[in-house]
């Protein structure tokens, strides 16, 4: 099974007003990038990555396409090692590339289930569970986690969804660069999680801070927030020092949850040899597909640490992340964004993920189970690029 042609398909130049698609919906459409590989066998393997789809497609094109047109696209493993290696000779592997590879990776895994007739986790080795536990993170919606927690948390619990994560301290480190950290700062960043907890305490809350803090801060923050004992202290410290990182954690008493910003199996065994991290996050779509996602769940589950990957992209990234949950012992939580799979993903894929009484149900087709839809297909305005053998 040759691979004949790479097509990447962007949709940041469409005009939006004509579909439909607007405000929020539009901007996430913007930010992904499909990929699919065309083989002599008339198999096509889908992939994507985000957030910067006129990056990433140039990469795919000029640095990956000529490393695996006319490969045989079962060599998974080997054109993984051969992309990664001819851009990490020329100066390491950044962030552009790892998106590309990526793509390519789960393209590729795709296209050996179509080809064996098998759902991706058949070919790791088949399911540990028959569905997969989520948690909501909560961008979009009716209510505002920020004006109406209370009413998020319910909204969620109506549909058997028990966890969720929210961000309330970011604004505060906007203001002053996550350098300081009032005790007014401490008691007004709690607020939403405390309304959460004092009412429905059986909901699992995350706290998400994207790296915007300084060790100082993160400690002070973590402390004040053990009273209230939220489900995991995310992302405190922007990628960095891990002897700081390392620091913090020892800090506190809470869960640490470490890093949908690191890439491949190397940065990974640095955080687990020297951080106490208690959650490991990944993105398929940035550490080296699923490839390299399998390995850093096995890194982790030889440490004793569960994983919960990050899943804010598009459709294929939620697909891919059905399979790998699907198939590692040690998945914790999978995220996902309700207002995604049950809304504008539903208009890019032939066959939507589906969700049932709060947890997600595995796919059942072959490969990763779903297809580019015609409205993306055929779209007007959308960015076609193909390179061929």
């Amino acid at each position: 099974m040759r691979i004949t042609a790479v097509e990447t398909i962007a949709l940041s130049d469409m005009d939006f007003e004509e579909t439909g698609w607007v405000g929020e919906i539009a901007d996430d459409y913007r930010r992904l990038l499909f990929v699919r590989l065309h083989t002599d066998e008339g198999h096509v393997g889908l992939g994507e990555t985000y957030p910067r789809p006129a990056v990433d497609a140039e990469t795919v094109h000029e640095h990956v396409a000529p490393e695996i047109l006319g490969r045989d696209a079962r060599e998974i493993e080997g054109v993984w090692r051969d992309v990664y290696r001819h851009a990490n000779y020329w100066g390491g592997f950044g962030g552009s590339e790892m998106r590309a590879l990526s793509a390519v990776d789960v393209a590729l895994w795709d296209l050996a289930g179509k080809r064996a007739g098998l759902p991706v986790y058949e070919l790791f080795g088949g399911p540990v569970r028959e569905t997969l536990r989520t948690y909501n993170t909560c961008y979009e919606g009716e209510f505002s986690f920020m004006d109406e927690p209370v009413e998020l948390a319910e909204s969620l619990l109506e549909e058997g969804i028990e966890a969720m994560k929210i961000w309330p301290y970011d604004d505060i480190a906007y203001e002053n660069g996550g350098q300081y950290v009032s005790p007014g700062d401490l008691e007004a960043g709690a607020e939403p999680l405390e309304a959460i907890k004092e009412t429905h305490p059986e909901m699992d809350v995350a706290m998400e801070f994207h790296g915007l803090w300084n060790a100082q801060c993160a400690k002070r923050i973590a402390r004040y927030l053990e009273r209230y004992d939220p489900m995991w202290l995310e992302e405190l410290l922007e990628i960095g020092s891990l002897e700081a990182y390392a620091e913090v954690a020892r800090s506190t008493s809470l869960p640490v949850n470490v890093s949908e910003r690191l890439m491949t199996k190397y940065d990974y065994e640095d955080l687990l040899s020297t951080v106490p991290v208690d959650v490991v996050m990944l993105d398929i779509e940035w550490v080296g597909g699923l490839t390299e996602a399998r390995k850093v769940a096995t890194m982790a589950e030889a440490s004793q640490v569960p994983i919960a990957p990050h899943n804010c992209g598009g459709p294929v990234l939620h697909f891919a992340n059905l399979h790998l949950g699907a198939a590692v012992p040690n998945l914790m939580v999978m995220e996902s964004v309700r207002g995604r799979y049950n809304g504008w993903h539903r208009d890019l894929v032939t066959t939507p993920a589906e969700a049932e009484d709060g947890r997600l149900l595995l796919p059942d087709g072959p490969g990763l189970g779903t297809e580019l839809s015609e409205t993306v297909l055929e779209a007007e305005g959308a960015e076609r690029r193909v390179t061929e053998a």
